[in-house]
């Protein structure tokens, strides 16, 4: 038997089963009167096998109950049971849809307005593309490389959310097939963009990154995704998300160069995401090819942190002075509040 707040559903095996016991007969018996074996007759009687037209016209030799009444109590039963479960999804994906920031998505357009759960939730599916929001726990469907700044249930499901508008975009991009030889091979073109302004570096890297079978795609932030960029394949496409998070240079390169790393190490695709490790790796990995270590190493041994030693060893690195203070900031070599005159501030279209 099967239930939802309206609906009941009751397999015809609960009739049969009320006939043999007023008759008296077991259902050993029944089984043999039926020509069909126990085991069928049981799975017949508990719902769990389906009372055919064949089965029904046995019933009616048997039992003496028209075929007509069994085959229109098996229809009954198996709508309620579509009813029931569809009615069960419904509630369920309605609590989990108050979890997602669907106003703030359907202010970008990403889904229709609306104030009503039910229509939230088929907005929903239909943007997510699947039959219940439930299925978004699915390794198979939710396979993220990403960075952020933490990790709750509300920003998993909005990093969800952002993350399908990344793949949706990402579509209408043409690319060309996956080369990582290719990738590998114009990272240091890429480092030098950190130069550049978004509108000089925006349309250049989006093409290069193309000839590498990866479409690049800038979104808007999502409140509490903490989320700075994501990568993850798409058919037979890489997709890069990113957000101007903070709209600071160094945060945005940093991120491109972290997505850039799970992609080059590997962690695209993963059954089950990335693990702490490989977040970390990427992270290594993107500051050691922003700042190769053992210059960075240098540079604090000579703990000449003034501005103009910044601009000097940063353009001896051929890379913004911003992202070298990003560094220092991070790894405690300096304050938040110092140096950051020397970081840029983007406006990237989205």
């Amino acid at each position: 038997m099967i239930q939802s707040r309206t609906y009941i559903a009751i397999p015809p095996g609960e009739t049969i089963k009320e006939q043999l016991t007023d008759r008296g007969m077991s259902q050993k018996e029944f089984a043999a009167r039926m020509d069909m074996s126990e085991k069928h007759i049981s799975k017949l009687i508990n719902g769990e096998v389906q009372l055919t037209p064949a089965t029904a016209v046995r019933l009616e030799m048997v039992l003496g109950i028209p075929a007509k009444f069994w085959n229109n109590l098996e229809a009954i039963y198996r709508e309620k049971i579509v009813k029931a479960k569809a009615e069960n999804s419904m509630d369920a994906d309605i609590e989990l849809a108050k979890q997602m920031p669907y106003n703030e998505i359907a202010k970008l357009g990403w889904v229709p307005p609306t104030n009503k759960a039910k229509d939230k939730v088929v907005h929903l599916r239909q943007y997510f593309e699947v039959v219940e929001l439930s299925l978004l726990e699915s390794s198979q469907i939710t396979r993220i490389a990403c960075r952020r700044l933490a990790i709750t249930e509300k920003s998993d499901l909005a990093l969800i959310a952002w993350a399908q508008a990344a793949k949706l975009a990402a579509r209408r991009r043409e690319v060309s097939l996956i080369n990582l030889r290719r990738l590998n091979d114009m990272i240091p073109e890429i480092r030098r963009m950190t130069l550049l302004s978004p509108d000089e570096f925006c349309p250049r890297l989006t093409d290069m990154l193309a000839n590498c079978g990866i479409a690049l795609v800038f979104l808007p932030h999502l409140k509490g995704s903490f989320l700075h960029g994501a990568s993850f394949i798409d058919g037979k496409k890489i997709v890069v998300g990113l957000t101007a998070r903070g709209k600071d240079a160094d945060k945005f390169w940093f991120s491109l160069f972290h997505e850039l790393a799970h992609i080059m190490l590997g962690h695209i695709g993963l059954e089950n995401g990335t693990s702490l490790e490989d977040e970390q790796a990427a992270d290594k990995w993107a500051a050691d090819t922003l700042i190769p270590s053992q210059a960075f190493e240098n540079f604090r041994k000579a703990h000449n942190y003034s501005a103009d030693s910044v601009k000097q060893f940063a353009k001896e690195q051929g890379v913004a002075p911003g992202i070298l203070v990003g560094r220092m900031q991070n790894d405690g070599m300096i304050k938040y509040t110092m140096l950051n005159g020397l970081k840029e501030k983007y406006n990237i279209a989205v």
